[in-house]
């Protein structure tokens, strides 16, 4: 279990480290409009990815 959180990590590193590599002013601009959003909107943004991230997981794993 250890060595699978491990490896899902250091995939989150590689996937974030692509994004800025292949597209930084992109990158850059969803940043910038991020922080002009209440506090409540990236709550909520925040619970809807946990939730697909869950569901997706779930999905892999079952079969």
């Amino acid at each position: 279990m250890p060595q699978e959180l491990v490896s899902a990590l250091c995939l989150v590193a590689v996937l974030e480290g692509l994004m800025l590599f292949v597209a930084p002013r992109a990158w850059r601009q969803a940043m910038v409009q991020l922080v002009q959003r209440p506090d409540g909107a990236l709550r909520g943004f925040g619970l809807l990815m946990l939730g697909l991230g869950l569901a997706a997981l779930w999905f892999v794993r079952q079969g």
